[in-house]
């Protein structure tokens, strides 16, 4: 049971070198990494209820809502009520969040490279990281 045959400590040590290597890159955006996966949610579609957010990146409505707080203080996002249903609170781009992109494009790139992987290396790690998520959410 040694340290460095565990997977888990793999993928642990992983997710933390490229949290670290994100970080100066979205403070200079004035976002978190979790506050910068919200507006890729939202530029991808504008106008979503906070449930579809968070199940899209498959948070709880719970850890949501300080995350959306955060972001409409900073005047990236605002949050209203549904006209359709008003027990659902629906989350808008501002100007500013949707003016944050391309910056947020820049740092992606950076990262894609940061990688050092071609893109047949990219697609398969990918892809066994999203299979691995999936099996170990279905496991009883």
């Amino acid at each position: 049971m040694a340290l460095d045959d565990q997977l888990c400590f793999a993928l642990y040590a992983a997710s933390r070198a490229v949290t670290a290597r994100y970080r100066p890159m979205l403070d200079q955006l004035g976002l978190t990494y979790p506050q910068l996966l919200v507006l890729m949610v939202l530029w991808e579609a504008d106008g979503l209820p906070v449930h579809s957010i968070a199940e899209r990146l498959q948070l709880d409505t719970g850890t949501m809502s300080p995350l959306l707080k955060r972001l409409s203080a900073a005047g990236l996002v605002v949050r209203e009520r549904s006209t359709a249903d008003e027990r659902q609170v629906i989350v808008r781009l501002t100007d500013v969040g949707s003016a944050l992109r391309r910056p947020a494009e820049d740092v992606s790139a950076v990262m894609i490279g940061a990688l050092q992987l071609d893109q047949q290396e990219f697609d398969r790690m990918k892809g066994q990281l999203e299979r691995l998520s999936r099996n170990v959410a279905t496991v009883d």
